[in-house]
């Protein structure tokens, strides 16, 4: 699952493009993911996470400790 956030579980929707005539065919909404490099200080080491923009505004807010901290809770390997 490539289109998957680690921090928030955003993950795609699923929906219908339509066209002029009004047909409609299956079409997926990819949420915008990033791989970004955190510094760790507590293990000393680089972390490589692959976020949404909302996960990484969010990790700006609460800190790349306590977002690790919140992935390793759910049981993703970092």
């Amino acid at each position: 699952m490539s289109a998957h956030c680690m921090l928030t579980s955003a993950q795609p929707g699923f929906g219908n493009n339509i066209s002029h005539s009004h047909r409609r065919t299956s079409r997926r909404f990819n949420p915008n993911i990033q791989s970004k490099r955190y510094w760790l200080p507590s293990e000393g080491r680089h972390v490589r996470l692959r976020l949404s923009t909302k996960g990484i505004k969010t990790v700006d807010t609460i800190g790349v400790e306590a977002a690790v901290a919140r992935i390793r809770a759910r049981g993703v390997r970092v």
